[in-house]
């Protein structure tokens, strides 16, 4: 089965980009995975093609209108209408490893990419749109987040990655981050190998990559480490973050 990405945008000539290289444009070519890029301005229906509008309610910039995207979103929905719809905006819930191995295992995704101030909130209630964002930053565009989402997707997919096993020792698979890696030479400026790495005990190492991607875990993020574990972690005072506000 074909994963097939149909992907909503301004600007079609973006796509499919970087992913038309590398792994996911070999995969491409051998047809493990399509991409369609469909434009937005194609279903707007003045002469001027117009896709956005003034804020209601006045403010700066223009937001794209809920009538153009939802004649999109219909037209990307008869090309594949098991293909969850997701739109690309940093209000949308965080995207994560789990999120993208259940589309990875789907028949495809239809990307929304919105541009200016963003989607007519109407949208995501009238044609039942999943908001992604892909993490607290603000780009000029949805199109370099759904590049991201896509590549993520299509990594995981039957024989994109040389060896299966890839896709399953790395970040976030498990809930961590991934352990340190290390290769030749076994001395670079003074600094060497592990030596568990070069025990050839593989038991030692695998106890040492797990020991090693908890505790990269708990120093860098935390938050993963709280949603691994179910410990709240401690504050460098040594008193435990809670829930509660001020003064509870």
């Amino acid at each position: 089965m074909t994963f097939a990405a149909t992907v909503l945008t301004l600007y079609p000539e973006m796509f499919p980009g970087p992913l038309g290289v590398s792994l996911a444009g070999k995969a491409l070519a051998e047809g493990k995975w399509s991409c369609t890029p469909v434009h937005i301005r194609e279903f707007a229906t003045d002469k001027h093609r117009t896709v956005d509008d003034t804020p209601a309610g006045g403010g700066s910039g223009m937001v794209l209108k809920a009538d153009v995207l939802a004649a999109a979103i219909d037209h990307a929905r008869l090309l594949s209408p098991d293909a969850p719809v997701i739109a690309m905006t940093p209000r949308g819930a965080p995207i994560t490893q789990a999120r993208v191995r259940e589309l990875a295992l789907g028949p495809g995704v239809t990307v929304l990419c919105g541009r200016f101030e963003g989607f007519d909130e109407r949208i995501f209630a009238g044609r039942q749109v999943e908001e992604i964002s892909v993490g607290d930053i603000i780009l000029s565009g949805g199109e370099p987040a759904a590049l991201m989402v896509l590549d993520a997707c299509i990594r995981l997919l039957p024989g994109v990655m040389g060896a299966p096993s890839s896709g399953a020792e790395e970040s976030f698979e498990d809930g961590l981050l991934e352990y340190p890696h290390y290769t030749r030479p076994v001395e670079w400026e003074g600094r060497t190998i592990p030596q568990v790495l070069r025990s050839g005990d593989h038991a030692k190492i695998a106890a040492w990559r797990k020991q090693q991607a908890e505790i990269d875990t708990r120093s860098r993020r935390p938050d993963l480490w709280e949603r691994h574990t179910g410990v709240r972690v401690q504050s460098a005072s040594g008193a435990q973050r809670t829930d509660e506000g001020p003064g509870k």
